[in-house]
């Protein structure tokens, strides 16, 4: 497989694409005046502590109050432990982490088990366990890191001073590299650990690396061939950041001059616009419709035009297996979280179904986020959750249509019609006038002049008043106005 990682920057944001063998997989953007704050350590102060949801409130310095749930809590001496009230009370000051942006009309999540990763390790005050990735299935390279980690914190005097999770990238990292991770971890936690101490609530204490940084220490991997910077001084940092902590991959950071934008040479704006659409195509002539709901995600699988009987199970089979290659990668690309629902075409033959559900998860192995496949419902279903901390690509670069607030439909130009005749009515029986003006859009007052004619000679007899019509060019096709005349 080859990758290659594309970053752009511009004074007002930077954007990541991730590029595997020459399609785009993933993309984050982050916005200079709007970085996300997910992995930041705040001293807070609890402003509200709700006993009846077992959580609190607590003001870091955002717009909105950061919620903690009870769970999230590490209990300390002095504590009762007796649920919230016995943990945190009004007024307190805490030091917190934040595990998930503010999403909508959600504030941050927060907790107070904190944790600073690195390249290869992910560092815990507060725990003295050792584990390792999931992802990282060999037992013997399992035990092999983990005696690696507890020698390398033997050596340093560090072995009772917290605990370390063993990231899937270090698998073959030799004991040096693990090393330096320690010594950066621990330096930089005797920083926070001094800020803790000395700084006043809310304040931030600690600030998660900036993306083009993030990304060289989560995604860069051995198999990555190279990382492209659009920029000069993001270069230096990069470069001075990989020499410290990554030097294996120091000779593939490089810059990329030409006049020509990053992100154009490789197609990927194209891709990010086609990210945004609800119909995904297929190659095989069916597509995929993927709507986001409040609550879940669904994904709907179609097929094109009908083959007959004879093929017809083949050419589902072929639609589904493509389809969950791209379902796969779209929900990478999308960065869509929470609760998914897939709805395959249906498949008679048990094989067919066990060879497709295969194929999702093997693409989802590759997915930096932890996904779930809970398996298929009575009605042919398949279930899965992906966890995602950050905003969704849409949520980043779109808002609710103004038009139709969010619900992707709007009235039909009949229905403002007969709308707008209905109000005619209540003002007539409400009001003296000597005729209504109709405000509205051209489609509207185009079928009023045409189409409903008829309807609105029959209204101007029943009401006794005549009827006006203007054109209002920046009105929606579900405004209107009535004005009396």
């Amino acid at each position: 497989m080859s990758e290659e990682i594309l970053i752009n920057i511009t004074p007002m944001e930077s954007r990541v694409a991730v590029v595997e063998n020459g399609v785009l997989q993933e993309v984050h953007v982050e916005r200079t005046q709007r970085r996300g704050i997910v992995g930041n350590i705040y001293k807070g102060k609890v402003v509200r502590v709700l006993p009846g949801m077992q959580a609190a409130f607590v003001d870091i310095g955002l717009a909105r109050a950061a919620f903690i749930h009870a769970a999230d809590i590490t209990a300390r001496e002095g504590m009762t432990g007796e649920g919230i009230s016995g943990l945190v009370h009004e007024g307190q000051a805490l030091v917190v982490q934040v595990t998930k942006d503010p999403i909508g009309s959600k504030g941050a999540r927060l907790t107070t088990n904190l944790s600073i990763p690195s390249r290869y390790l992910v560092y815990m005050p507060s725990s003295s366990h050792i584990g390792v990735s999931l992802k990282i299935e060999e037992e013997s390279e399992r035990e092999r890191l983990k005696q690696a980690v507890s020698e390398c914190l033997l050596s340093e005097g560090l072995e009772e001073k917290g605990g370390f999770i063993i990231r899937t990238a270090t698998e073959g990292a030799d004991m040096s590299a693990i090393m330096v991770d320690i010594r950066y971890l621990h330096r930089l936690w005797e920083q926070v650990r001094e800020q803790m101490k000395v700084c006043a609530a809310p304040t931030v204490i600690y600030e998660e690396l900036s993306l083009p940084l993030r990304t060289l220490r989560d995604l860069a991997a051995e198999h990555t061939e190279k990382v492209r910077i659009d920029s000069r001084e993001t270069l230096q940092k990069a470069q001075q950041f990989v020499g410290e902590l990554m030097p294996e991959i120091a000779d593939r950071v490089e810059h990329y001059p030409g006049e020509r934008p990053i992100f154009d040479l490789y197609g990927i704006e194209d891709e990010i616009q086609k990210a945004l659409e609800r119909r995904v195509p297929l190659k095989s002539g069916g597509h995929v419709v993927i709507d986001p709901t409040e609550a879940m995600t669904t994904i709907d699988v179609n097929t094109g035009a009908f083959v007959g009987h004879r093929n017809l199970e083949e050419t589902v089979f072929k639609t589904n297996l493509e389809a969950a290659l791209t379902i796969a990668r779209q929900l990478r690309l999308r960065n869509v979280g929470g609760i998914i629902i897939i709805d395959f075409i249906d498949m008679e033959d048990e094989e067919h179904r066990r060879q497709v559900l295969r194929t999702l998860e093997r693409q989802l192995e590759r997915d930096y986020a932890k996904t779930n496949i809970i398996g298929i419902t009575e009605l042919g279903l398949v279930q899965m959750t992906r966890k995602r901390t950050r905003e969704s690509l849409a949520q980043v670069l779109c808002e609710p249509c103004s038009t139709c607030q969010g619900r992707g439909q709007v009235r039909t130009a009949e229905s403002i019609c007969y709308e707008i005749f209905r109000e005619i009515l209540r003002e007539a029986r409400a009001f003296q006038a000597d005729g209504y003006m109709v405000l509205a859009s051209q489609s509207v007052v185009d079928r009023l002049l045409d189409e409903e004619s008829g309807n609105v000679a029959d209204l101007e007899s029943f009401i006794g008043h005549p009827i006006r019509f203007q054109v209002e060019s920046m009105y929606s096709q579900e405004q209107y106005d009535v004005v009396l005349l």
